[in-house]
């Protein structure tokens, strides 16, 4: 026996396409108009509320010629504290505490720091 060539074998019949849905196309004109969907104002995201400012210091004395960056003048309440200090030590990818109102980050983060506390709602950034 030889080899046959697909080309020799009749064409099988094409199956008429079935689409269910073909018939509701043409009464779609006769569906009735919906009520209209009343514009919705634009969504405006709440400007986040924070402190009115901050001063960022580089600082080595008393550290053991460690190199600190420190946020004062943010006057949060502490337990607000506790959380901006965790969200900065995640951003930043260093370690740091919290020494009385002052938040101690650390490295030298001058450079980083103030956009991260401006996108937290810090309304005024002295980096000194």
């Amino acid at each position: 026996m030889g080899k046959r060539d697909k080309k020799d074998e009749p064409a099988a019949p094409a199956a008429p396409f079935h689409n269910p849905f073909a018939a509701l196309a043409a009464k779609r004109e006769e569906l009735p108009v919906g009520p209209s969907a009343p514009a919705a104002p634009p969504v405006r995201k709440p400007e986040p509320k924070g402190p009115a400012r901050a001063v960022v210091r580089m600082e080595r004395k008393g550290r053991g010629g460690k190199e600190v960056t420190v946020v004062e003048h943010l006057e949060l309440p502490a337990p607000q504290r506790e959380v901006w200090l965790k969200a900065l030590k995640n951003s930043l990818g260093c370690g740091g505490v919290v020494e009385g109102d002052d938040l101690v980050l650390q490295g030298d983060q001058r450079e980083r720091l103030p956009s991260l506390l401006e996108a937290r709602g810090v309304r005024k950034v002295t980096v000194g």
